[in-house]
């Protein structure tokens, strides 16, 4: 069978030879195929192997899935493949599936978590998806047949989330529901265009500018004082170390250096999946110091290799945060807040990009090898100070810093 590189125009051109079926192999996507048949209608289809025998996965009609997706496609089912599962035989599968809760259960399995499986999820927010599934979506539509879905259905859907005040979570519904029914068109359980396809998102969702002030602070840090000890350790070190809450959780005894005062946080874990170096100014030292492991008899369990264990649940973080009395206070407005005052008292933006590990969009960061760890630290130290200030109500004895370096 004739192998060519294929383009959008000339896909839409091939014919069979001889008037039989007739398969192109894409030059580009190596196992890719496009079925050609007498009657002009046109199929894409990726071949592999599965313990040694070849195997055939069809992945659509061309006039659902162009090119481009096809090749998509073909790659993440050749890379499955490569891991040893078996495409054809879930997709053969996948045809029990009739219910939503049925397709709720495959998509979280089979594209959230996906091909990295949990360690490394294909989506990072799989496990919101699978709250809001579990909380919006299959509580009305689990037992329905996912053809009797829709769009209506959909749309009233979303709109039942946004009556009940919470026009943003229904946003997050809207997305999923698009999403999802997307991967049920890829599985060939329905067809496109779908139930989901631009649903309404009924939620006004602007960038929040919220700077606590530091009588807030002062008052937020007394509620720290009353949690579990746990949770006052996680939101103190969120507000010394201005890392994302998520980061601050998963820190590892074996990622934090005491000695060097540096606690590294693997690309695994940062959210922009580049390794970041955080110094540790006194009084965060003083906290991890505080929570280390007795070496005479140090637990056992991989559980134990966290700092903070228990505080990576997110629903346990959300009781942690509502015991909170600061009017219109979400736990990210401490990083946006020590941002805010590093700005405001003449510490450099480069230097604050780096400590919040924001990735940088210049195409000098390309050749930007510097650490920066001097100049993070300086801050990092600064604020320390700056903050026992505030606590102290003592704010104006610190110098800014931009004197203070100078």
């Amino acid at each position: 069978m004739p192998t060519v590189t294929l383009n959008a125009k000339s896909v839409q051109h091939l014919k069979p030879i001889n008037g039989r079926l007739t398969e192109y192999f894409d030059t580009e996507a190596p196992g890719l195929v496009l079925r050609v048949r007498p009657s002009g209608r046109r199929v894409w289809c990726v071949l592999y192997r599965h313990r040694g025998r070849l195997r055939r996965l069809t992945l659509g009609n061309m006039k659902i899935l162009s090119l481009a997706r096809a090749r998509e496609r073909a790659r993440d089912e050749l890379y499955r493949a490569g891991k040893g599962n078996d495409p054809a035989a879930e997709k053969q599968a996948a045809k029990d599936v009739a219910t939503i809760g049925q397709l709720a259960k495959l998509y979280i399995e089979k594209w959230a978590i996906g091909v990295g499986g949990i360690a490394k999820p294909r989506k990072r927010s799989w496990k919101m998806d699978d709250n809001l599934l579990r909380s919006k979506v299959l509580p009305r539509w689990k037992s329905r047949a996912i053809e009797d879905i829709k769009r209506a259905d959909c749309i009233a859907l979303v709109e039942a989330v946004a009556d009940r005040g919470a026009p943003i979570v229904a946003n997050r519904v809207a997305a999923l529901l698009s999403k999802m029914f997307n991967f049920a068109i890829d599985r060939a359980l329905i067809e496109a265009p779908g139930p989901a396809l631009r649903l309404p998102r009924p939620g006004v969702e602007q960038s929040r500018d919220r700077v606590l002030t530091e009588p807030e602070l002062r008052h937020l840090w007394g509620e720290f004082e009353a949690l579990d000890p746990v949770f006052r350790a996680w939101f103190q070190l969120r507000l010394l170390t201005a890392q994302r809450g998520g980061e601050v959780a998963a820190m590892r005894w074996e990622d934090v250096d005491l000695d060097a005062a540096v606690w590294t946080i693997p690309a695994t874990v940062a959210k922009n999946g580049k390794t970041h170096r955080v110094p540790l100014n006194a009084s965060a030292l003083a906290i991890l110091k505080a929570r280390q492991p007795d070496p005479e008899n140090p637990p056992v369990g991989a559980r134990h290799a966290y700092v903070l264990t228990g505080a990576r649940g997110k629903r346990q973080q959300a009781e942690a945060a509502a015991k909170l009395t600061v009017e219109n206070f979400v736990p990210h407005d401490l990083r946006r807040s020590v941002a805010s005052i590093m700005a405001a008292n003449g510490i450099p933006r480069l230097t604050i990009k780096k400590i919040l590990n924001h990735t940088e969009r210049d195409i000098t960061a390309v050749y930007d090898r510097h650490s920066y760890d001097p100049e993070k630290t300086a801050a990092l130290t600064w604020w320390d100070g700056k903050l026992r200030a505030i606590l102290a109500n003592k704010s104006a004895d610190v110098l800014p810093f931009a004197r203070v370096s100078a």
